[in-house]
């Protein structure tokens, strides 16, 4: 990634964005959330590069700083929260994706993104009731925000949304996990049993 335009067009693909010019100055193009307003990318030329302004969660503003040298403390913004990366060809595309990505989180405090992190601290061999989740994630008071998240899972190789029963060990309805006792098949071959439909939560809860 070395162009403003593959820049803006990463910022642009997550939801509910939208780019800003707000200084009446070309050279300066954010991409916003809309609702809040909130800019998480901001894009400009300095020195011949483009350059992109992220916001940075304090435990990975250092990583990325030591990782490349072309992440540097952000231009014209509170360096403590914001890191700056040069497109000099130097950082692979993931990376700036990743931390483009991260700013992204960070500004729109992303509930589904701390669910999906809740849901795989699950182990194997255990399950988590939606409620358990929803305290993980932390707001017990969104145990329905969990099933509304988990119904789609971007990542099920890596979430393992089967884990997660109700506050009685029941299993979720068969269009959740692709087809009839698909969930209790899935849960078996972590070695939980699954009577009529319910896992015993004394014995495999978390």
């Amino acid at each position: 990634m070395k162009t403003r335009k593959e820049a803006l067009a990463y910022g642009l693909s997550f939801p509910d964005t939208y780019q800003d010019a707000p200084f009446h100055d070309d050279n300066w193009q954010l991409v916003r959330v809309r609702g809040s307003k909130k800019a998480f990318l901001w894009t400009y030329e300095r020195d011949g590069y483009i350059n992109l302004n992220v916001k940075a969660d304090p435990e990975w503003r250092d990583f990325w700083r030591n990782a490349f040298e072309a992440v540097i403390p952000g231009w014209h913004q509170n360096k403590e929260h914001w890191n700056t990366i040069i497109l000099d060809g130097s950082i692979p595309d993931a990376d700036i994706k990743r931390m483009i990505g991260e700013s992204y989180d960070l500004v729109t405090n992303s509930p589904s993104k701390r669910i999906y992190e809740a849901v795989k601290k699950i182990p194997k061999g255990k399950v988590a009731t939606y409620g358990q989740i929803a305290e993980m994630a932390g707001d017990r008071k969104m145990a329905r925000a969990v099933g509304n998240a988990l119904h789609k899972n971007p990542d099920p190789d890596s979430i393992p949304c089967y884990r997660v029963v109700n506050a009685k060990g029941e299993l979720s309805g068969e269009f959740a996990f692709w087809g009839k006792n698909a969930q209790a098949k899935l849960l078996m071959a972590d070695g939980i049993e699954v009577v009529d439909g319910k896992v015993n939560l004394k014995k495999y809860g978390i």
